[in-house]
């Protein structure tokens, strides 16, 4: 697996990361996946912390919980991200 940075500044993004599946089975999974209502990325977000829920040492769901921390900021930002400067009102 490779991480690639989806911007110079990986701090303001979530740094994407890549692996290898066979093209039928990523079109299949997605076919699942909007089914149920969701998204491969999101179902592979709940995936990854129930493994470490289930297996996870102490650190590790430490840094489950801070990941999770992450995200509800990252996602608290979406459509309502405050300006960098004053703008009119």
């Amino acid at each position: 697996m490779t991480t690639q940075n989806s911007a110079p500044n990986s701090a303001a993004h979530t740094p994407l990361r890549r692996f290898r599946v066979p093209d039928g089975l990523w079109e299949a999974y997605g076919s699942v996946c909007a089914r149920l209502d969701t998204d491969r990325s999101a179902d592979l977000l709940a995936h990854i912390a129930a493994v470490i829920q289930a297996y996870g040492d102490d650190g590790e769901l430490a840094a489950l919980e801070r990941a999770r921390a992450e995200l509800a900021e990252r996602r608290s930002r979406r459509g309502g991200r405050p300006r960098k400067t004053p703008g009119p009102e």
